[in-house]
């Protein structure tokens, strides 16, 4: 299995500090931010890892990380994402790096407190499909809500009014590679972008979609400079993604 860091974006909600780097090169206590998406992977066994991102401070991905020789990496991959156009296209410039191969796909501001490694064990003995982790969260309306029946999923519900549960989808998604086509098949939203949850639909709709909730905290760091503050003071309080190499 590959992994898919996607660290693209503008970083508006968080102005004024991503007018010169990137947000996911923001600090968030001790490191930068996207160094907790990279030991996430490592930490399950997931060491070919491409880093998607754009705008005008990509380079600077390639003077912190190289080749990922810190993380135990022989080498990391990158690729540019030309524009906004999504999570869902971002998504898609992996193709040719997944190489036929199941990929699991972090957004680089998601900070978790625990680890991947069940999941991403349970997937790859997962014959196919997808699968997306969840986490309760006190205010699902700000977000993309599950709702379940029994042990399946039956919806994505972007930022709803009424929720119909209280899991939100986190930034941390299970493709298998027919994920590539889904992609090629999306149109773009009223914003103008390729969705993620469009994706996640579709494998819904297949009945080929599985979940897990995540044990521990999550945070988005990129959601606002108080969720930057916010998670920063988890890690430093937790300890969180600590990686032993």
């Amino acid at each position: 299995m590959k992994g898919v860091i996607l660290a693209g974006g503008t970083g508006s909600r968080l102005h004024p500090l991503t007018k010169i780097t990137n947000k996911h090169l923001l600090p968030v206590y001790d490191k930068p931010m996207i160094y907790y998406a990279i030991e996430a992977l490592v930490k399950a066994d997931i060491r070919d890892i491409l880093i998607v991102t754009g705008g005008n401070h990509a380079g600077e991905f390639l003077k912190l990380l190289g080749n990922g020789r810190e993380f135990g990496l022989q080498h990391i991959n990158y690729s540019y994402q030309e524009g906004a156009g999504g999570i869902a296209e971002a998504l898609g410039l992996a193709e040719h790096f997944a190489m036929g191969e199941k990929v699991t796909v972090f957004l680089g501001d998601n900070i978790i407190e625990g680890n991947i490694v069940g999941p991403v064990h349970a997937f790859r003995e997962q014959e196919h499909g997808a699968k997306i982790l969840l986490k309760e969260v006190e205010n699902p309306r700000e977000y993309g809500v599950a709702e379940l029946s029994g042990n399946r999923i039956v919806s994505i519900e972007e930022k709803p009014q009424a929720p119909k549960s209280n899991l939100a989808v986190i930034g941390i998604y299970m493709y298998g590679n027919e994920v590539f086509d889904i992609v090629k098949t999306l149109k773009p939203s009223h914003r103008g972008e390729l969705e993620i949850t469009d994706v996640n639909n579709h494998y819904i709709r297949e009945e080929t979609m599985t979940y897990e909730v995540l044990n521990g905290w999550w945070g988005d760091a990129g959601e606002s400079i108080e969720a930057l503050m916010k998670v920063g003071n988890l890690v430093a309080e937790t300890g969180a993604n600590k990686l032993t190499l």
